[in-house]
C-alpha cells in the first residue's frame, strides 16, 4: 500500500515537473507535430477498423435477441447508439489505446532511459520531461476527434449490418438513432474522451521515465504501464458515470 502511495505521489510530481522550464516553441511545435503523427494519425486505422465491425456485431446481436415479434425493430438502432456512444467509442477504444499508444509512449521513454538520452538531456539544461511528455499531452487533446470517428463508423457499422443483413430496414434504424436522444450523451462521452487522453499521455510516459534496467525491462515497464492505463480508465469511467449520469 505505501510503495502504491509513493508511486501516485511520484505520478503527480512528475505532472507538475512537466509543465516546469518550458521549450521554446520553435522546438516544442516540431515535437508535437510528431506526437500528432505517431499517436493521432498513427491510431487511426486500427480504431476505424475495431469501431465499423464491433457496431455490426452489436447491431446484429441486438436483432438476434429480439425474438419477440412485438418488440419494434427499432430498438436495433437505438440499442446500437446507446452502446456505441455511451460506452464503446469512449471506453472500450481507450483501453485498446493504452495497449498501442501506451506500449508506444513507454517503450520510446524507456528506451531513451536505457540508452541514457534523457540523461544527456539534463546535462544540456533542458526539462526532459517538459521536452519527452508536454508535447504528448498536447497531442492526445486531438483523441477526442479519433473518437468521434469511432462513434460515427461503429453506428455506420451496425446500420450497414442491420439493413443489409435484412434485420431492419434503413428507416427503422434511422427511426432508432433519433428515438429519445439525449445530446448530454455526447457531452458525457467526450469529457470521458478528454480525462482518458490524459491518462494514455502520463501515466505510459511515467512507467517509460522512472523504469530501471536494460531492454528486457522495457518490455516489463509496457505490460505495467497497459495494466495501470486500463485500471486508471474503468476506474475513471465508472466515477465520471456517477457524477455526469446519476440523478
Amino acid at each position: 500500500m505505501l510503495k502504491m502511495l509513493t508511486h501516485i505521489g511520484k505520478y503527480f510530481l512528475m505532472i507538475k515537473e512537466v509543465f516546469n522550464k518550458p521549450l521554446k516553441w520553435s522546438a516544442m511545435k516540431t515535437l508535437i507535430f510528431k506526437e500528432i503523427d505517431d499517436l493521432i494519425i498513427g491510431s487511426l486505422g486500427i480504431v476505424a477498423f475495431i469501431s465499423f465491425f464491433v457496431g455490426g456485431v452489436v447491431a446484429i446481436q441486438t436483432a438476434l435477441n429480439l425474438t419477440n415479434p412485438l418488440i419494434p425493430k427499432y430498438l436495433i438502432g437505438f440499442a446500437t447508439r446507446q452502446s456505441v456512444i455511451l460506452e464503446f467509442a469512449p471506453t472500450f477504444i481507450s483501453i485498446i489505446m493504452a495497449g498501442k499508444m501506451g506500449s508506444f509512449i513507454t517503450s520510446s521513454i524507456g528506451t531513451m532511459r536505457v540508452t541514457e538520452q534523457i540523461d544527456a538531456l539534463e546535462v544540456m539544461g533542458v526539462n526532459s520531461l517538459n521536452y519527452l511528455v508536454f508535447p504528448k499531452i498536447i497531442a492526445l487533446l486531438l483523441y477526442p476527434f479519433v473518437i468521434g470517428i469511432s462513434m460515427f463508423l461503429g453506428i455506420l457499422g451496425g446500420w450497414m449490418a442491420g439493413v443489409y443483413g435484412g434485420f431492419t430496414s434503413s428507416d427503422e434504424f434511422i427511426m432508432g438513432l433519433q428515438t429519445d436522444f439525449i445530446p448530454f450523451h455526447i457531452v458525457y462521452a467526450f469529457i470521458k474522451t478528454m480525462v482518458f487522453a490524459i491518462i494514455l499521455a502520463t501515466i505510459p510516459s511515467y512507467h517509460g521515465y522512472y523504469m530501471k534496467g536494460g531492454a528486457l525491462e522495457v518490455g516489463k515497464a509496457s505490460t505495467v504501464s497497459f495494466v495501470w492505463s486500463s485500471v486508471a480508465i474503468i476506474l475513471s469511467n465508472y466515477i465520471l458515470t456517477q457524477l455526469l449520469l446519476s440523478k
